[in-house]
């Protein structure tokens, strides 16, 4: 039997993470001309911006997860309890979606570069 072991998921986190950064920050456009700016290689600002959506969006997804587990729990038990109590149940556990919303928009906003 395999037991969780939350220092190997870290460490398998950040390498990952880190070949990623590598992998993003070594990009350079293949087909520019030479001389060019990018032929060089100093243009990273899209893939660092495409890093900086994905970091929003994850954030917001994570975030309401860790926010909906404990509502989710707490809301089953009242539901069970008195089952007329849904709607609000239901409203609390609907609440933290704007999390999502919030880190998707932030995210469409940082890859259409209009801040």
């Amino acid at each position: 039997m395999m037991r969780y072991n939350p220092t190997k998921l870290s460490v398998i986190t950040i390498i990952a993470g880190l070949t990623i950064a590598v992998f993003t920050l070594s990009y350079t456009n293949v087909f520019a001309a030479e001389g060019t700016p990018a032929a060089t290689g100093s243009d990273i600002t899209k893939p660092l911006l495409a890093i900086a959506a994905a970091i929003a969006i994850a954030g917001g997804l994570i975030g309401t997860g860790n926010a909906q587990q404990g509502i989710g729990a707490a809301g089953m038990g009242i539901i069970a309890e008195k089952p007329e109590k849904f709607g609000q149940v239901l409203f609390f556990f609907v609440i933290p979606e704007t999390l999502w919303i919030i880190g998707f928009v932030l995210g469409i906003i940082l890859l259409l570069g209009i801040l």
